[in-house]
């Protein structure tokens, strides 16, 4: 495309009628430049997020030059028509900081912020820095502070001939919606759906704009002019290899590295690089846990223990406890019978009720050893959180059980029962009764 077809001609409403007929215009005075060459340094990193204040909106506004939404990005309903080139920022030319990649970056004269142009619209190879050309400014990129720009006159050719389904390209995200996001390839507009961003759900996606990813072209109608790409077929069919791969070194008893992708009230699912494992509420910590994401988070890396590999079902089972000392390696020591010893009850059961020790040890007090006296219901003695003192009676640190007495605790000269009013009414009611001697169908029989 010529220049001079490129750029219409300003209408005549849009020039304000001189006031000062006759008299020598005043020279156009330079806005002074607050975005120095020296910012050249900034672009090796990444760009701080920022949000384009209030100054920067007016500088936008002087390069535009009161250009209409229609002047600056045509008819809308041609969804692949290009910016026109009548958005020239004012005739002004850009200056060449640096060359990264397959970026451009520019100095925007009269503005703070710094551009960006594809290093494809030089065809005739990079560009010396320094070199100035006559700028287009697209949109602002708010993430990154930056104006994406395009040289006035370049065009850009979509070569729908480049691209089939089921070829691997490389799209560059030029925007969001909704739906997705809006990429670029080839100099083809094309589209990615937000459920084939990644495996997983993607909740804000920002963070793609101006990356470079790699996808599966999956729908190409060139009369339309619609493409659309997938970078998650391309992740699930490198998930599907390296699952076999993982299957095939798994080892129980290996430490693994994973990422919890779910978190369910019974554990949490953690992928390790090709397979999903659960890793149990019970194999969280030695203390008890009542609410995984107490111990773990969505998304976060852990390293964890193979358990368990069922090969058959493609089951595996994880551990994170198993990589902390075990409280019960120096239970044997800790807890010697016939020692009184002080914990809280956690549980009741109908056979007894479970003592906490220290975290992640528990001891069990049997029903009959609760008090001196015949118990039918556990709550009747003690209560959760009720602290005691106990005695140990057992341990077996294999088994992980310790037995514990609560009436063996006791002291010896608590006075004992004297009377029936004084006994356990569970006791009274076991008492032996008189036997019902009338004979059926006497009188006597009620």
């Amino acid at each position: 495309m010529h220049e001079d077809e490129s750029v219409s001609e300003p209408a005549k409403s849009e020039v304000p009628p001189s006031t000062n007929e006759g008299q020598a215009p005043k020279p156009e005075e330079k806005p002074e430049l607050s975005w120095q060459p020296e910012a050249e340094k900034d672009f090796g990193s990444p760009v701080r997020l920022r949000k384009l204040d209030q100054s920067i909106e007016k500088e936008l506004e002087d390069v535009m030059g009161g250009l209409s939404d229609k002047d600056l990005y045509g008819d809308l309903s041609n969804k692949d028509r290009r910016p026109q080139t009548s958005a020239v920022a004012g005739g002004k030319k850009g200056k060449v900081l640096s060359i990264h990649g397959t970026d451009v970056f520019v100095q925007v004269p009269g503005g703070r912020s710094g551009g960006v142009i594809p290093l494809s619209q030089f065809p005739d190879g990079p560009p010396a820095i320094g070199t100035e050309f006559d700028i287009h400014i697209e949109r602002y990129d708010e993430a990154n502070g930056l104006l994406i720009l395009s040289r006035r006159g370049a065009a850009v050719h979509a070569d729908w001939s480049s691209v089939a389904e089921g070829m691997v390209v490389e799209a560059r995200v030029t925007g969001t919606n909704k739906g997705g996001l809006e990429v670029e390839i080839n100099g083809i507009r094309g589209f990615m759906p937000i459920s084939q961003i990644d495996l997983y759900r993607v909740e804000i996606m920002d963070p793609y704009v101006n990356q470079r990813l790699t996808c599966l072209v999956t729908d190409v109608d060139k009369e339309d002019r619609n493409l659309v790409v997938s970078r998650r077929a391309l992740l699930e069919k490198e998930r599907e290899e390296n699952r076999e791969k993982l299957w095939q070194e798994l080892a129980e008893g290996q430490v693994r590295t994973g990422v919890v992708r779910s978190i369910r009230e019974f554990g949490a699912f953690v992928d390790l690089g090709g397979m999903d494992g659960l890793l149990h509420v019970s194999e969280m910590s030695w203390n008890r846990v009542q609410d995984p994401n107490q111990i773990v988070q969505l998304g976060q890396t852990v390293k964890l223990v193979v358990l368990k590999i069922d090969r058959e079902k493609r089951k595996l089972s994880l551990g994170l406890k198993q990589l902390t000392a075990s409280p019960w390696d120096n239970a044997g020591t800790n807890y010697i019978p016939n020692t009184v010893v002080k914990g809280t009850v956690t549980r009741l059961m109908d056979f007894g009720a479970f003592v906490e020790l220290e975290p992640g040890i528990e001891g069990l007090i049997h029903i009959s050893e609760l008090a001196p006296q015949r118990v039918r219901r556990v709550a009747d003695v003690v209560q959760i959180g009720m602290e005691v003192r106990v005695m140990v009676l057992r341990v077996d640190t294999s088994q992980r059980k310790i037995s514990l007495s609560l009436k063996a605790a006791m002291p010896k000269d608590s006075p004992e029962p004297t009377s029936e009013e004084e006994m356990d009414e569970d006791i009274a009611q076991n008492l032996p009764r008189p036997r019902n001697t009338a004979l059926r169908g006497g009188i006597g029989s009620e």
